[in-house]
């Protein structure tokens, strides 16, 4: 038995490897997809296919339809879906991933810290799982497979 995972959240630490790392020492047959995690990739990738654009709005209009483009097909492609909230960045991508995930009737983890109970009530509402910490993913992920 074995489980594909889309991981949506922000792009800038490396909390996916560490829930990769954290699934393998537990030894689970999770395949994991992900959004593009080149930054400076995502944020060009419009411009890169469509060539340049006449400013800031079109230039991010263009990258947002080809990411979001390799997002719906990750995204299908799971049976699951994570998606972590944290302190530092917006996270604007994640909340759309989430509610993408409920609305497809995904099941979804939702992870997020004390401090952000209140802002994401409804959505953790919505939620299959709401947690604080990837240990607890990790130990939702092991029961999956028990």
């Amino acid at each position: 038995m074995s489980l594909s995972v889309y991981l949506a959240g922000q792009i800038h630490d490396d909390w996916r490897d560490e829930l990769k790392e954290k699934a393998k020492v537990k030894n689970l047959d999770i395949k994991f997809y992900g959004p593009q995690e080149n930054h400076d990739l995502s944020d060009d990738i419009g411009e890169k296919i469509l060539g340049q654009q006449p400013g800031a709005f079109y230039r991010d209009d263009a990258a947002s339809s080809i990411n979001n483009f390799r997002t719906s097909i990750m995204m299908q492609k799971s049976d699951a879906v994570i998606a972590l909230f944290g302190e530092k960045y917006k996270q604007w991508n994640t909340a759309m991933d989430a509610g993408i995930a409920i609305g497809q009737n995904k099941p979804l983890i939702l992870v997020r810290p004390e401090s952000l109970i209140h802002p994401l009530k409804e959505l953790s509402n919505q939620a299959t799982a709401t947690v604080e910490n990837l240990d607890q993913v990790i130990e939702i992920l092991t029961y999956y497979f028990e």
